[in-house]
């Protein structure tokens, strides 16, 4: 999203709008203002785009980063106003439906929580708006599947992130202990099914003192404050696109645990393992030459007798110090492929596997649960 913090609750993202005339990359979800919602919802005509039940054929449109035009403050607000609304009445998205486990729904509402107060300040009427865009992205399928998946999908870039301020140092300036409470309150009603239903399926919004060359190819919903919404054309902005299967086993986020335990550091070494030395195992874990590296991915082969505990300290010693790491590992060591290609037996062989991303604060070490008996689910790799 480009998001820009809007006026009022949102001045604090001012310095940031007048970076406009550097065209800068900026994340696809923006917020701007306009007419009235109720008057704009008034004066729409039925739109016969939005009767279709079923997914085109055509694949999702692609999500990438974009530029703003390199225009003025003022100049931008009269190019948003000539951009129309769309005719006919706004369709209201289904009720979100959070089906993660207790830990997994923490980690939601911190990151729903953190998307509403940032992008839109210490204001719950400019936040819902914000909530509901996340939770449509959630179940289409042009986007992640989970709730921090989305907020921070692309923050691992200085620019392009969906959300700006998940790359534009935003989340060093803290909110009180108050302020997030109320935000987190105000997630958790729109996971428990609450619909602000003014936003419609929009998937997009940016402030109206910017203009994104997106803007007039999408249909504009409706603006709230200094926030301007839109949804893609065609079949892809219709209820039917909104249907995705959604994924409870939200990922923790770094940037996040000095504000939630629930994004702390994965303690693998209490919850699987209670009496393994962590620093000892990575210190005697099998040296990096026993690995094979391809395209920044690491195959590696593990003793037969290794634990899941011991098998995420080979990762760790193997990564080392990078800051993205992705590494398959086998304990049977004819099974480690030899020219980097994944094949059905080698997934299916596969004992273990880990992903660091520290840009982005994610971690995850995913167990063979056939093999190690007794692991949690959300701990256990996919079968094949």
């Amino acid at each position: 999203m480009e998001h820009q913090r809007s006026l009022g609750p949102l001045a604090g993202a001012l310095g940031v709008a007048i970076a406009i005339a550097a065209a800068v990359a900026i994340a696809l979800v923006g917020v701007p203002s306009a007419p009235k919602l109720a008057d704009t919802i008034a004066s729409h005509a039925t739109n016969p785009d939005l009767a279709g039940d079923r997914l085109p054929a055509t694949p999702p449109p692609a999500v990438e980063p974009v530029l703003l035009m390199p225009v003025t403050v003022e100049d931008a607000r009269a190019i948003n106003a000539e951009i129309p609304f769309i005719d006919g009445p706004i369709v209201s998205a289904r009720p979100f439906s959070f089906a993660g486990d207790a830990d997994q729904r923490a980690r939601a509402i911190d990151c729903l929580a953190a998307a509403m107060l940032y992008e839109a300040g210490d204001n719950s009427d400019d936040q819902r708006p914000v909530a509901q865009v996340v939770l449509n992205r959630v179940r289409h399928p042009a986007f992640p599947k989970t709730v921090c998946g989305v907020v921070f999908q692309g923050s691992e870039r200085r620019t392009g992130c969906q959300f700006t301020f998940t790359c534009d140092g935003a989340l060093n300036r803290r909110y009180s202990e108050a302020a997030w409470q109320r935000a987190r309150n105000a997630a958790t009603a729109a996971l428990n099914g609450s619909v602000d239903r003014r936003v419609g399926l929009a998937t997009h919004y940016h402030t109206d003192w910017v203009v994104p060359y997106w803007s007039d190819s999408l249909d504009k919903l409706a603006a709230i404050d200094t926030h301007l919404f839109f949804r893609w054309k065609g079949a892809w902005g219709q209820p039917a696109a909104f249907r995705s299967r959604v994924s409870g086993d939200e990922p923790r986020i770094a940037r996040l645990a000095t504000w939630s335990p629930a994004h702390g550091a994965v303690a693998l070494a209490t919850t699987l393992e209670t009496s393994l030395d962590l620093a000892d195992a990575i210190a005697s874990a099998a040296p990096a030459t026993t690995a094979k590296v391809f395209d920044n991915t690491i195959f590696v082969a593990a003793p037969s007798s290794s634990t899941p505990a011991s098998l995420r300290a080979l990762a760790l010693a193997q990564c080392g110090k990078r800051d993205y790491c992705k590494l398959f590992g086998w304990t049977d060591s004819a099974a480690v492929p030899i020219n980097g290609e994944l094949t059905a037996s080698a997934r299916q062989s596969m004992a273990f596997s880990y992903l660091r991303d520290q840009r982005s604060g994610f971690e995850r070490a995913l167990f063979n649960c056939a093999r190690f008996a007794g692991l949690e689910p959300r701990n256990c790799m996919k079968s094949i």
